[in-house]
């Protein structure tokens, strides 16, 4: 059964693009991926190695009923299928004002085609906003990347709010897929205070993986490139394959507990 993750913290600068590239080439390597840029900085998009000002079809058209998934999607240099972004999306949120069912408009969109598609990764803004909401109606689960600084749990509060919210009026299913304790640096006395209260009030929804500081990490997309595909070798690229690694572990519990209790 296919699996939409969105990528979401109200937070800028915690590592939601990179995680959302970086997780989305880790599983293409056994599984089929589409990642989904619903931002409308296209980080993911550039990333990703795609020129956001030449694209002629973008997330803007989809979400507006403009154009079909297939004239969007692009096939990347890096095993995944993907649907870029680009400024124009901004103004999504103005246009869709007046359309009905506005919140479910990537959902409709992605019915159909998710059966493409073992793993679907939307990379989100960092607000909460039209795009967002378009997001946690999509998604099955959330992966919430947070830095373990001091603003990191009221942050993470606001946002569990959100999703509470999101289930009680738009995705009743949704959940909190895990949290990523990202550009951790171990050295840091407040990192290891903060991951500690992580742990201890969530338990094992905080993923085992944390992903480093590591400049390798922070310069790869500026060659458009995955981790994977810039430095391999990387302490990065194995965090990386590490939370791949983890997620797909989960879903192949999940699966079976599913068929054991049917």
């Amino acid at each position: 059964m296919s699996r939409t993750f969105a990528v979401t913290n109200q937070k800028g600068g915690v590592g939601k693009t990179t995680t959302a590239v970086n997780l989305a080439a880790a599983l293409a390597t056994q599984q089929r991926v589409l990642l989904i840029d619903l931002d409308p900085q296209a980080n993911a998009t550039t990333g990703c190695g795609l020129a956001k000002n030449s694209l002629q079809y973008h997330s803007y058209h989809l979400l507006l009923g403009l154009t079909t998934f297939e004239a969007v999607k692009q096939r990347t240099a890096f095993g995944f299928d993907m649907l870029p972004s680009n400024h124009a999306l901004a103004g999504a949120e103005i246009e869709l004002v007046t359309v009905a069912h506005r919140e479910l408009r990537l959902k409709q969109a992605l019915h159909p085609e998710q059966r493409h598609y073992d793993y679907i990764i939307i990379d989100c803004p960092p607000a909460l906003n039209l795009l967002t909401l378009n997001s946690l109606a999509a998604a099955h689960a959330v992966i919430i990347p947070m830095q373990c600084d001091y603003y990191a749990l009221e942050g993470l509060s606001d946002l569990v709010n959100t999703l509470r919210r999101v289930r009680g009026l738009l995705n009743p299913k949704i959940q909190i897929e895990g949290l990523l304790r990202t550009m951790f640096d171990p050295r840091s006395t407040l990192a290891q205070q903060v991951s500690q209260q992580l742990l201890q009030h969530f338990g094992e929804k905080v993923f085992q993986t944390v992903i480093p500081r590591n400049i390798r990490l922070a310069e790869a997309p500026s060659y458009g490139q995955p981790i994977f595909a810039y430095d391999r070798t990387a302490k990065g690229a194995y965090a990386y394959q590490q939370l791949a690694n983890e997620l797909l572990a989960k879903h192949v519990q999940h699966e079976s507990a599913v068929v054991t209790y049917s």
